[in-house]
Protein backbone atom coordinates (compact mmCIF):
# COMPACT_ATOMS: atom_id res chain seq x y z
CA UNK A 1 0.00 0.00 0.00
CA UNK A 2 1.03 3.62 -0.51
CA UNK A 3 0.75 6.89 1.38
CA UNK A 4 -0.19 9.88 -0.76
CA UNK A 5 1.25 13.30 0.03
CA UNK A 6 -1.27 15.78 -1.36
CA UNK A 7 -0.73 19.52 -0.95
CA UNK A 8 -1.32 22.92 -2.51
CA UNK A 9 1.98 24.37 -1.30
CA UNK A 10 4.84 25.37 -3.59
CA UNK A 11 6.79 22.65 -5.37
CA UNK A 12 9.86 23.46 -3.26
CA UNK A 13 7.91 23.15 0.00
CA UNK A 14 6.22 19.96 -1.18
CA UNK A 15 9.61 18.46 -2.03
CA UNK A 16 10.82 19.33 1.47
CA UNK A 17 7.83 17.59 3.08
CA UNK A 18 8.27 14.55 0.81
CA UNK A 19 11.95 14.23 1.68
CA UNK A 20 11.33 14.48 5.42
CA UNK A 21 8.43 12.00 5.34
CA UNK A 22 10.37 9.46 3.31
CA UNK A 23 13.29 9.79 5.70
CA UNK A 24 11.06 9.34 8.76
CA UNK A 25 9.10 6.45 7.20
CA UNK A 26 11.62 4.41 5.19
CA UNK A 27 9.40 1.35 5.43
CA UNK A 28 6.51 3.16 3.70
CA UNK A 29 5.92 4.07 0.06
CA UNK A 30 5.22 7.81 0.24
CA UNK A 31 4.29 9.24 -3.17
CA UNK A 32 3.03 12.40 -4.82
CA UNK A 33 -0.09 12.55 -6.97
CA UNK A 34 1.98 12.83 -10.16
CA UNK A 35 3.86 9.63 -9.22
CA UNK A 36 0.75 7.59 -8.47
CA UNK A 37 0.08 4.77 -10.91
CA UNK A 38 -2.78 3.04 -9.08
CA UNK A 39 -5.15 5.06 -6.85
CA UNK A 40 -6.43 1.83 -5.30
CA UNK A 41 -3.01 1.34 -3.70
CA UNK A 42 -3.42 4.42 -1.48
CA UNK A 43 -4.66 3.66 2.03
CA UNK A 44 -3.49 6.87 3.76
CA UNK A 45 -3.24 10.50 2.71
CA UNK A 46 -1.07 13.17 4.31
CA UNK A 47 -2.44 16.55 3.28
CA UNK A 48 -1.83 20.28 3.48
CA UNK A 49 -4.76 22.22 2.02
CA UNK A 50 -5.15 19.65 -0.77
CA UNK A 51 -7.03 20.44 -3.99
CA UNK A 52 -10.71 19.62 -3.80
CA UNK A 53 -12.16 16.63 -5.56
CA UNK A 54 -9.16 14.30 -5.23
CA UNK A 55 -9.47 12.47 -1.91
CA UNK A 56 -12.88 10.99 -2.75
CA UNK A 57 -11.35 9.20 -5.76
CA UNK A 58 -9.18 7.02 -3.48
CA UNK A 59 -11.36 3.95 -3.03
CA UNK A 60 -9.24 2.28 -0.32
CA UNK A 61 -8.46 5.35 1.76
CA UNK A 62 -8.50 4.46 5.47
CA UNK A 63 -7.72 7.85 7.01
CA UNK A 64 -6.49 11.37 6.28
CA UNK A 65 -3.72 13.08 8.26
CA UNK A 66 -3.52 16.87 8.06
CA UNK A 67 -0.16 18.61 8.35
CA UNK A 68 -1.94 21.70 9.72
CA UNK A 69 -3.63 22.21 13.08
CA UNK A 70 -6.64 23.81 11.40
CA UNK A 71 -8.81 21.69 9.10
CA UNK A 72 -11.42 24.28 8.05
CA UNK A 73 -10.10 24.34 4.46
CA UNK A 74 -10.54 20.56 4.28
CA UNK A 75 -14.04 20.57 5.71
CA UNK A 76 -15.38 22.97 3.07
CA UNK A 77 -14.57 20.43 0.34
CA UNK A 78 -18.02 19.04 -0.58
CA UNK A 79 -16.38 15.91 -1.99
CA UNK A 80 -14.44 15.06 1.18
CA UNK A 81 -15.35 11.42 1.93
CA UNK A 82 -17.63 11.46 4.97
CA UNK A 83 -16.75 7.95 6.13
CA UNK A 84 -12.97 8.46 6.14
CA UNK A 85 -11.53 9.54 9.52
CA UNK A 86 -9.76 12.90 9.52
CA UNK A 87 -6.87 13.63 11.92
CA UNK A 88 -5.47 17.12 12.47
CA UNK A 89 -1.95 17.88 13.63
CA UNK A 90 -1.67 18.18 17.41
CA UNK A 91 1.84 19.45 18.06
CA UNK A 92 2.95 20.92 21.42
CA UNK A 93 5.48 22.99 19.45
CA UNK A 94 2.60 24.80 17.75
CA UNK A 95 0.94 25.56 21.08
CA UNK A 96 4.20 26.92 22.48
CA UNK A 97 4.74 29.02 19.36
CA UNK A 98 1.22 30.44 19.56
CA UNK A 99 1.61 31.22 23.26
CA UNK A 100 4.84 33.06 22.45
CA UNK A 101 3.20 35.09 19.66
CA UNK A 102 0.19 35.89 21.82
CA UNK A 103 2.37 37.06 24.70
CA UNK A 104 4.50 39.16 22.33
CA UNK A 105 1.58 41.12 20.94
CA UNK A 106 -0.38 41.36 24.18
CA UNK A 107 2.74 42.90 25.73
CA UNK A 108 3.09 45.25 22.74
CA UNK A 109 -0.46 46.52 23.24
CA UNK A 110 -0.04 46.63 27.01
CA UNK A 111 3.13 48.76 26.67
CA UNK A 112 1.49 51.05 24.04
CA UNK A 113 4.06 50.22 21.36
CA UNK A 114 1.70 51.03 18.45
CA UNK A 115 1.06 54.50 19.93
CA UNK A 116 4.78 55.14 20.40
CA UNK A 117 5.42 54.00 16.81
CA UNK A 118 2.90 56.59 15.56
CA UNK A 119 4.57 59.22 17.74
CA UNK A 120 7.95 58.36 16.24
CA UNK A 121 6.58 59.02 12.76
CA UNK A 122 5.58 62.52 13.96
CA UNK A 123 8.85 63.02 15.89
CA UNK A 124 6.69 63.48 18.97
CA UNK A 125 8.36 62.94 22.37
CA UNK A 126 5.57 62.12 24.81
CA UNK A 127 5.37 59.62 27.63
CA UNK A 128 2.17 57.88 28.72
CA UNK A 129 1.18 56.31 32.01
CA UNK A 130 2.24 52.67 32.29
CA UNK A 131 -0.36 50.40 33.81
CA UNK A 132 0.61 47.24 35.65
CA UNK A 133 -0.07 43.93 33.93
CA UNK A 134 -2.19 42.99 36.95
CA UNK A 135 -4.46 45.93 36.06
CA UNK A 136 -5.13 44.51 32.59
CA UNK A 137 -7.68 41.85 31.69
CA UNK A 138 -7.02 39.74 28.61
CA UNK A 139 -9.71 37.54 27.11
CA UNK A 140 -9.03 34.56 24.86
CA UNK A 141 -11.69 33.30 22.50
CA UNK A 142 -11.00 29.58 22.18
CA UNK A 143 -9.63 27.26 24.85
CA UNK A 144 -8.16 24.45 22.78
CA UNK A 145 -4.52 23.41 23.10
CA UNK A 146 -3.26 26.75 21.80
CA UNK A 147 -5.74 28.81 23.80
CA UNK A 148 -4.88 27.10 27.06
CA UNK A 149 -1.12 27.45 26.46
CA UNK A 150 -1.56 31.14 25.64
CA UNK A 151 -3.77 31.77 28.66
CA UNK A 152 -1.27 30.16 31.00
CA UNK A 153 1.61 32.13 29.50
CA UNK A 154 -0.26 35.42 29.97
CA UNK A 155 -1.19 34.48 33.52
CA UNK A 156 2.49 33.85 34.27
CA UNK A 157 3.19 37.40 33.05
CA UNK A 158 0.80 38.76 35.65
CA UNK A 159 -2.26 39.54 33.51
CA UNK A 160 -5.81 38.79 34.59
CA UNK A 161 -6.87 36.18 32.05
CA UNK A 162 -10.23 34.78 31.10
CA UNK A 163 -11.24 32.43 28.31
CA UNK A 164 -14.37 31.58 26.35
CA UNK A 165 -15.17 28.27 24.68
CA UNK A 166 -18.11 26.38 23.24
CA UNK A 167 -18.28 24.05 26.25
CA UNK A 168 -17.37 24.81 29.85
CA UNK A 169 -13.71 24.40 30.83
CA UNK A 170 -12.00 24.48 34.22
CA UNK A 171 -8.44 25.86 34.13
CA UNK A 172 -6.62 26.89 37.27
CA UNK A 173 -6.08 30.64 37.45
CA UNK A 174 -8.19 31.35 34.35
CA UNK A 175 -11.76 32.62 34.44
CA UNK A 176 -13.71 30.32 32.14
CA UNK A 177 -16.90 31.26 30.27
CA UNK A 178 -18.87 29.14 27.82
CA UNK A 179 -21.62 29.25 25.24
CA UNK A 180 -23.67 32.15 23.95
CA UNK A 181 -25.02 32.77 27.43
CA UNK A 182 -21.50 33.38 28.74
CA UNK A 183 -20.16 35.51 25.87
CA UNK A 184 -21.44 38.89 27.06
CA UNK A 185 -20.02 38.43 30.57
CA UNK A 186 -16.72 37.27 29.06
CA UNK A 187 -16.41 40.42 26.93
CA UNK A 188 -17.34 42.81 29.72
CA UNK A 189 -14.31 44.65 31.12
CA UNK A 190 -11.66 43.35 28.70
CA UNK A 191 -8.61 45.43 27.83
CA UNK A 192 -7.35 43.08 25.10
CA UNK A 193 -9.25 40.41 23.15
CA UNK A 194 -7.35 37.52 21.52
CA UNK A 195 -9.06 35.24 19.02
CA UNK A 196 -7.77 31.65 18.82
CA UNK A 197 -11.01 29.94 17.80
CA UNK A 198 -11.26 27.28 15.10
CA UNK A 199 -13.25 28.42 12.08
CA UNK A 200 -16.66 26.77 12.06
CA UNK A 201 -20.09 27.84 10.75
CA UNK A 202 -20.86 29.06 14.28
CA UNK A 203 -17.67 31.16 14.64
CA UNK A 204 -17.50 32.59 11.11
CA UNK A 205 -17.72 36.38 11.27
CA UNK A 206 -17.68 36.46 15.08
CA UNK A 207 -15.30 39.45 15.09
CA UNK A 208 -17.99 41.87 13.95
CA UNK A 209 -19.70 45.10 14.94
CA UNK A 210 -22.09 43.23 17.25
CA UNK A 211 -19.26 41.73 19.29
CA UNK A 212 -17.18 44.92 19.25
CA UNK A 213 -20.12 46.89 20.65
CA UNK A 214 -20.06 44.65 23.75
CA UNK A 215 -16.41 45.47 24.49
CA UNK A 216 -15.25 48.45 26.56
CA UNK A 217 -14.30 51.40 24.36
CA UNK A 218 -10.63 51.23 23.40
CA UNK A 219 -10.14 47.46 23.65
CA UNK A 220 -7.20 46.01 21.70
CA UNK A 221 -7.83 43.14 19.28
CA UNK A 222 -5.53 40.29 18.23
CA UNK A 223 -6.75 37.80 15.63
CA UNK A 224 -4.55 34.72 15.37
CA UNK A 225 -7.47 32.44 14.46
CA UNK A 226 -8.69 32.55 10.86
CA UNK A 227 -9.47 35.31 8.38
CA UNK A 228 -13.06 34.11 8.21
CA UNK A 229 -13.56 35.14 11.83
CA UNK A 230 -13.22 38.85 11.11
CA UNK A 231 -15.56 41.13 9.20
CA UNK A 232 -12.91 43.44 7.80
CA UNK A 233 -15.21 46.41 7.28
CA UNK A 234 -16.42 46.16 10.87
CA UNK A 235 -12.84 46.02 12.17
CA UNK A 236 -11.94 49.20 10.27
CA UNK A 237 -15.12 50.97 11.42
CA UNK A 238 -14.51 50.02 15.06
CA UNK A 239 -10.94 51.33 14.85
CA UNK A 240 -12.04 54.58 13.18
CA UNK A 241 -14.68 55.12 15.88
CA UNK A 242 -12.25 54.32 18.71
CA UNK A 243 -14.25 51.32 19.86
CA UNK A 244 -11.09 49.32 19.17
CA UNK A 245 -7.77 51.01 19.98
CA UNK A 246 -5.57 48.80 17.80
CA UNK A 247 -5.85 45.52 15.89
CA UNK A 248 -3.13 42.93 15.31
CA UNK A 249 -4.24 40.85 12.32
CA UNK A 250 -2.33 37.76 11.20
CA UNK A 251 -4.97 35.98 9.13
CA UNK A 252 -7.20 37.01 6.24
CA UNK A 253 -9.91 35.57 4.02
CA UNK A 254 -7.65 36.05 1.01
CA UNK A 255 -3.95 35.37 1.46
CA UNK A 256 -1.67 36.95 0.44
CA UNK A 257 -3.65 40.09 1.23
CA UNK A 258 -4.29 42.05 -2.01
CA UNK A 259 -2.30 45.26 -2.40
CA UNK A 260 -5.48 47.37 -2.63
CA UNK A 261 -6.92 46.13 0.67
CA UNK A 262 -7.43 49.10 3.05
CA UNK A 263 -6.09 47.10 6.01
CA UNK A 264 -2.55 47.63 4.68
CA UNK A 265 -2.51 51.36 5.26
CA UNK A 266 -4.50 51.72 8.48
CA UNK A 267 -2.42 53.39 11.19
CA UNK A 268 -4.11 51.43 13.96
CA UNK A 269 -3.48 47.98 12.44
CA UNK A 270 -0.43 45.76 12.83
CA UNK A 271 -0.56 43.45 9.82
CA UNK A 272 1.29 40.13 9.82
CA UNK A 273 1.63 37.54 7.00
CA UNK A 274 0.15 34.51 8.83
CA UNK A 275 3.21 33.88 11.01
CA UNK A 276 1.82 33.49 14.56
CA UNK A 277 2.31 29.72 14.77
CA UNK A 278 3.66 28.15 11.58
CA UNK A 279 3.90 24.38 11.41
CA UNK A 280 7.37 23.15 12.36
CA UNK A 281 8.27 20.56 9.70
CA UNK A 282 10.66 18.66 11.97
CA UNK A 283 8.26 18.08 14.84
CA UNK A 284 5.24 17.72 12.55
CA UNK A 285 6.86 14.89 10.58
CA UNK A 286 7.85 13.12 13.80
CA UNK A 287 4.24 13.25 15.05
CA UNK A 288 2.76 12.15 11.73
CA UNK A 289 5.27 9.31 11.37
CA UNK A 290 4.55 8.15 14.92
CA UNK A 291 0.80 8.20 14.20
CA UNK A 292 1.33 6.04 11.12
CA UNK A 293 3.64 3.54 12.83
CA UNK A 294 1.17 3.08 15.68
CA UNK A 295 -1.66 2.58 13.20
CA UNK A 296 0.30 -0.04 11.26
CA UNK A 297 1.11 -1.87 14.50
CA UNK A 298 -2.22 -1.65 16.33
CA UNK A 299 -4.84 -0.55 13.82
CA UNK A 300 -5.80 2.28 16.16
CA UNK A 301 -6.27 5.79 14.82
CA UNK A 302 -5.14 9.00 16.55
CA UNK A 303 -7.76 11.38 17.91
CA UNK A 304 -10.11 12.24 15.07
CA UNK A 305 -11.67 15.54 14.04
CA UNK A 306 -15.26 15.94 15.15
CA UNK A 307 -16.59 17.15 11.83
CA UNK A 308 -19.79 18.64 13.21
CA UNK A 309 -17.73 20.81 15.56
CA UNK A 310 -15.07 21.63 12.97
CA UNK A 311 -12.03 20.52 14.99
Amino acid sequence: MSILLLTSVSSEEEAMWLSKLRSALPEEDVVLWAELSDKAEVDMAIVANPPQGVLHTLSNLKWIQSLWAGVDALLVDPTLPESVPLVRLIDPTLSASMAEATATHVLALHRDLPRYARQQERQEWRQHELRRSSDRTVGILGLGEMGVASAQQLRALGFNVRGWSRSQKNIEGIGCFAGQDGLKAFLNGLDILVNLLPLTPETKGILSADLFSQLPKGTGLINFGRGGHQVEGDVIAALDEGQLSHAVLDVFTQEPLPANNPLWGHSHITLLPHIAAPTNPGTAVEIVADNIRKYRKTGQLPKQVERSAGY
